[in-house]
């Protein structure tokens, strides 16, 4: 190994450790990438207030996590997904950007003020109603304002309160869904009536207006309203009908007209057949007197005896009288009738079917139109939907037509193949193919730049002695006529050991670094000198003689001329 080290030199072990240097960082990189735990998306749309209070909890816990959407999307691994959602509901995060009643939790009562603790009651207030709100299906978001006018001392008159809610939605709201965010507002707030609340999206548009207004309107227009009933009437009829026919193989219009006028009635009905007792008054006297002499002055009176004969004069008389009064009232019957705003007049119904297609045994696909019979029954789920109505004049047309654009036909179902067997998800085929272009790189890497690096090292060792050998036979060469011509004057032996110069091959290619150039080429020279001295003094034992007389006829030239 010692031998092997110092026939390759510095600057290949050098090269070669830089490579493995590279390799080893790489593969430990892929190592890394391929341990990493598949992160899934545990919250989004996070405020940065959300944001910030979970990363710190995740921080605390020593749990793993990803921050991607500038903080609003919060990823951890795939197998602690549940397990974290637990925990931080346990916290009550995500807050959703709002002050809930945890805002008295962390206040000083003593020493805040009443105005302080009035503007606490109301964030709290308008902070658990956004995230009740939010709780509502197709809700991303929502924001409310309330507006709690004070009674001012020794005023008679009170404003009521009203609010104002900013929605941010998926897709649309129905009316339904406008009409239960308002009455849960209004019946969470004290004084707060429906119709004070207004709603709008985050577009801009408004959903309810807070008017006050006591139609029942719902801050709708006329115009929306019928296009609302309008649309009502044509999603059920399009999905029963998509049930026999199939999806998207028939068009529904409909048209109603709709009168929006507030109609109060109120009915008298008398009836002179039908005679009630209204009231019974029975009235009763008695009288009675007595008349005789008793009381008289009288000659007889004043005679002895006179009492005993007198009792008999004595008369009574006695009277009773009895009177009864009965009122009596004609049947009355009294009805108060109010006709809201927005009754249907009358509906008309447009319904355009689609043929049948079905194909052939040569794959053809042929049209075939609906018979009357199955028209018919159609018609009858049409005006079972709309609550059809002949005496206000409800029409119905149901026409079968071919459509310009025929359906696709699907083909006869082929075996699924294996790999749809397995439920893949995104994040599983994600995963794959991060995997699938690591070990493409790494391919690549060990292909088009470590085999290259170790060939270039390697290879100039078994060139190095083919060159060695080529160039010791070509210096032998030049020497040998060097020798000669020296004895005999002849510049031969100069142009042989030129020749065997040039004769050396050329320098290894692929080797740039200048230091290594001149390594190599002192490394031949050096064989080549060597190889020139060992047939130099090959000749000189072959011919001592000759030798001898070169060496005194360079000696005396070298003498200085007096």
């Amino acid at each position: 190994m010692l031998e092997f080290t110092k026939k390759l030199g510095a600057p290949r072990l050098a090269a070669m450790g830089a490579v493995a240097l590279g390799l080893v960082g790489f593969f430990v990189y892929i190592i890394l990438r391929m341990s990493q735990p598949q992160m899934s998306l545990l919250f989004s749309d996070l405020t940065l207030e959300d944001s910030s209070a979970i990363v710190k909890e995740l921080e605390r816990r020593q749990v793993r996590f990803q921050l991607r959407n500038d903080g609003a999307q919060v990823f951890v691994p795939q197998d602690q997904v549940a397990r974290v959602r637990l925990q931080l509901a346990e916290g009550g995060m995500p807050r959703g950007g709002g002050v809930g009643y945890e805002i008295f939790d962390k206040g000083d009562a003593l020493s805040s003020t009443s105005f302080v603790q009035g503007m606490n009651q109301l964030r709290a207030l308008e902070g658990e109603l956004a995230r009740t709100i939010r709780g509502i299906e197709r809700v991303q978001s929502a924001r409310v304002h309330l507006v709690l006018p004070e009674r001012a001392l020794f005023s008679r008159e009170r404003s009521e309160p009203s609010a104002s809610i900013v929605l941010r939605v998926r897709g649309g709201l129905e009316p339904a869904q406008i009409r239960a965010i308002r009455h849960l507002v209004a019946s969470a707030v004290r004084g707060l009536s429906p119709q004070r609340i207004s709603i709008v999206d985050e577009g801009g548009r408004l959903l309810a207006d807070g008017a006050g207004d006591a139609s029942g309107m719902m801050g709708s227009t006329v115009d929306e309203r019928k296009a609302g009933q309008e649309r009502r009437l044509r999603e059920q009829v399009e999905s029963i009908i998509a049930s026999v026919v199939g999806p998207g193989r028939a068009r529904v219009q409909v048209t109603a007209d709709m009168d929006f006028n507030r109609i109060t009635q109120t009915l008298d009905d008398f009836d002179p057949e039908r005679r009630v007792v209204r009231s019974t008054q029975t009235r009763e006297e008695q009288s009675s007197s007595n008349e005789g002499r008793e009381g008289q002055v009288t000659v007889g009176n004043e005679l002895p005896g006179a009492n005993q004969g007198g009792a008999g004069n004595n008369s009574r008389e006695a009277s009773r009288k009895t009177e009864e009064t009965v009122n009596y009232e004609i049947a009355r019957t009294q009805r108060t009738e109010v006709i809201e705003a927005g009754r249907v007049k009358r509906v008309s119904v447009a319904v355009l079917v689609d043929g049948i297609y079905a194909r052939d045994a040569q794959g053809n696909v042929n049209y075939q139109p609906r018979s009357a019979e199955e028209l018919d029954r159609i018609g009858a789920l049409v005006r079972s939907a709309i609550g059809f109505d002949q005496r206000r004049g409800d029409q119905i047309e149901i026409v079968n037509l071919r459509f310009a654009e025929a359906p696709q036909l699907a083909a006869p179902e082929a075996p699924k193949p294996w790999w749809m067997v397995y439920d893949f998800t995104k994040d599983d085929i994600r995963y794959a193919i991060e995997m699938a272009v690591l070990l493409l790189v790494s391919l690549l890497v060990l292909l088009f730049v470590v085999r290259p690096l170790m060939r270039r090292i390697m290879a100039p060792e078994e060139e190095r002695a083919a060159a060695i050998a080529a160039g010791a036979s070509s210096a032998g060469g030049g020497a040998a006529g060097g020798a000669s011509g020296a004895a005999g004057g002849n510049a031969e032996g100069e142009e042989g050991v030129t020749a065997g110069k040039l004769a050396a091959p050329p320098l290894v290619p692929g080797i740039e670094n200048a230091t290594m150039k001149m390594i190599e080429m002192a490394q031949i020279k050096g064989e080549v000198h060597q190889a020139s001295l060992t047939k130099v003094s090959e000749l000189v034992d072959k011919n001592p003689h000759e030798t001898v007389a070169i060496i005194r006829q360079w000696l005396n030239d070298a003498e200085p001329k007096q």
